[in-house]
């Protein structure tokens, strides 16, 4: 499987050179490295070459590197069942930095794409229908962004007093939780069980 998606591999990068930056074997696993000014042009290239057949569309998926200039890496994985191989595309683009639909050459990426900007806060510009599929309509913020706080700002319950949903801003309550202080880094003053087996 290795050396078929090799010969893949440079079979790419001889054919579409100016569409791929770099190809890279990982984990057994072909990854392309593309930019989202030709992305659509290798999405086309890969599904209706012969050689490559990647006619299945599988997932979209982003992920979230806060501290680089291109926040974001918008990752495809394409299956050809013809040949049985399975490849990767990642494209890093910025937070106001949008990328182009792959709605056009593979309509199965509605979704998908509507979950990468429902959760990350990526932009797909030529998507029929951009808004959020997994979070309510009056979210706020991208919840799986690294700086995403973990409580929330909002949270959501039913009333039943007023017979509906009622959004109130988060409050932590802590007069239920019972706190010793004492920290597993500080150490502390009985032996933990176990800890007599440790070496001096």
């Amino acid at each position: 499987m290795t050396e078929t998606l090799s010969e893949l591999s440079t079979y790419i990068r001889e054919s579409r050179s100016t569409l791929v930056e770099d190809a890279v074997m990982s984990y057994g696993e072909l990854n392309l490295i593309a930019t989202s000014d030709n992305i659509i042009e290798l999405l086309t290239f890969l599904r209706d070459d012969p050689k490559c057949g990647f006619i299945s569309f599988i997932d979209i998926c982003g992920v979230d590197y806060p501290a680089r200039a291109k926040r974001f890496d918008v990752v495809y994985h394409l299956l050809s069942p013809h040949r049985n191989l399975r490849i990767r595309i990642k494209v890093a683009t910025g937070e106001d930095e949008p990328v182009p639909s792959a709605f056009s050459v593979y309509p199965g990426a509605d979704w998908f794409e509507r979950e990468a900007w429902d959760l990350y806060g990526i932009l797909f510009t030529g998507h029929p229908d951009l808004r959020r599929i997994l979070t309510d309509y009056g979210f706020e913020g991208h919840p799986l962004r690294k700086d995403f706080p973990t409580t929330g700002f909002v949270e959501v319950r039913y009333d039943d007093s007023v017979k509906r949903v009622v959004y109130e801003p988060v409050e932590l309550r802590q007069e239920f939780r019972n706190f010793d202080f004492l920290s597993p880094w500080e150490g502390t003053d009985y032996v933990l069980p176990g800890d007599e087996k440790a070496k001096t």
